[in-house]
């Protein structure tokens, strides 16, 4: 027996029933081209893993009393099993450009990939008001399967906790993306904001500090771009006025 076949035909009825399940062995059969006897192989070696389970239901369009059907689902070990496959191809592809390109372009490949994230929520956090503004960046972070919360911290700032990380593996390989993703919090928070601890670094909980009274007195000032263009219009309006004096007085 082909092994390395074998487990690449293994590998493609997982990720059937990742993909379609709870399925019958049958469909999976017709699906794959493969007999039952081999159907069962694979089903049983992935029952003994724990990557499936079984369940028992009736097919879609069948009626009266006949037995239900046995159906066969992922389970969470196997869909963990499936995300670190995709997290090896990332770290693969990241090693490949930091070889080719150099660690800044792993930073800017980082920054770009949460740029998805602030874009999706700068307009939300702009309308929050700032004692608010952690627990509801918590509350959407969760929405993107982050499972992030808040809390006070009793000395004059909250935590922002992610008890869960979809790039940890890779990110424990590229600490950029930490970086950027720490960025992203402090543009979406509109203050600087402290990463303490990390899932990639070993960390139960990647946990981030934001100063209350930072954050208050950051919103307590006028829109930064606001302020830019003020000041710039002083300043030109200064110029203008210094020329003016410098003609009349030739």
């Amino acid at each position: 027996m082909d092994i390395s076949a074998e487990r690449g035909t293994r590998a493609r009825v997982a990720r059937l029933i990742l993909e379609h399940g709870p399925v019958t062995a049958g469909a999976l059969g017709e699906r794959l081209g493969l007999t039952p006897a081999a159907v069962r192989r694979h089903l049983d070696a992935l029952l003994a893993e724990g990557m499936i389970e079984p369940r028992t239901a009736r097919p879609r369009g069948q009626r009266g009393r006949g037995r239900p059907a046995k159906m066969f689902a992922i389970t969470d070990a196997g869909r963990s099993a499936f995300v670190h496959a995709y997290d090896d191809l990332a770290g693969s592809a990241l090693r490949f450009l930091a070889e080719r390109l150099g660690g800044e372009a792993v930073s800017e490949f980082a920054r770009a990939q949460v740029s998805g994230l602030v874009g999706r929520l700068e307009a939300l956090m702009r309308e929050v008001p700032a004692d608010q503004r952690v627990r509801v960046l918590a509350e959407a972070l969760s929405t993107e399967g982050y499972a992030a919360s808040a809390s006070a911290t009793g000395k004059g700032g909250e935590q922002l906790c992610q008890h869960h990380c979809p790039v940890a593996h890779v990110a424990a390989q590229f600490p950029q993306l930490c970086e950027a993703e720490t960025e992203a919090f402090a543009r979406l928070l509109g203050t600087p904001v402290q990463r303490l601890a990390t899932i990639a670094n070993g960390d139960g909980v990647c946990t981030t500090h934001v100063s209350s009274h930072a954050l208050a007195a950051r919103h307590a000032r006028p829109d930064l771009s606001t302020a830019d263009s003020s000041i710039a219009d002083l300043s030109a309006a200064h110029l203008s006025s210094t020329s003016t004096s410098k003609e009349s007085g030739r």
